[in-house]
């Protein structure tokens, strides 16, 4: 579920951070710019882990900002195919099941990855298992085991300025997870 990833990148340390020892000054500015972001096809970065590498500093002329190129690594969120995961339901729509863990959001379960037999009530707004007569709800707030089959990147580009009333499209998560309930012990944790 969580990997470590290498970077090399230019960090930019303002004035006002000279006051702090020069790795903390750099773990900071490394978390403020990476963390909570997505970089494509690497996954979503969630905390700083360790310095490999630092230049000596170099001040910008004319801004006072020192620039040190650094080699670091991230804890970057990115299950693998095939990895069991733990979360709970967000929402339940005829497009599938919404899933999230404490901190990501974008994972969906499609209505032919979930279990054979299930149908979505329209009436409750919730899916529902079929099981030789038994009937069992995928409330929302549960928590269920689901299996990570495919990933989806999406490229974000800035939006337009407002000009009117143009057409304007719905803009996609930059990562998201496709999974399934197909197999035994996958779906609510309570029905297992």
């Amino acid at each position: 579920m969580f990997i470590l990833t290498t970077i090399s990148d230019l960090i930019q340390i303002a004035p006002e951070d000279f006051y702090k020892l020069s790795a903390v000054a750099i773990e900071d500015n490394i978390n403020e710019k990476y963390a909570n972001k997505v970089i494509q096809k690497i996954g979503l970065c969630i905390s700083f882990y360790d310095l490999l590498e630092s230049s000596d500093g170099l001040i910008g002329h004319g801004t006072g900002l020192v620039n040190v190129n650094v080699k670091f690594r991230m804890i970057v969120f990115r299950p693998f195919k095939g990895e069991i995961l733990l979360g709970k339901i967000s929402s339940g729509t005829e497009h599938g099941i919404k899933i999230s863990v404490e901190f990501f959001n974008d994972i969906l379960i499609p209505p032919p990855m979930l279990m054979d037999g299930a149908k979505f009530d329209y009436a409750d707004q919730v899916w529902t298992w079929d099981n030789d007569g038994t009937l069992f709800y995928l409330d929302v707030g549960e928590i269920v085991r689901f299996r990570v089959e495919t990933e989806e990147w999406h490229d974000q580009i800035p939006n337009a300025p407002d000009l009117g009333e143009e057409m304007v499209t719905e803009r996609k998560p930059a990562y998201s997870i496709f999974g399934s309930m197909q197999i035994h012990g996958l779906g609510p944790i309570t029905w297992w």
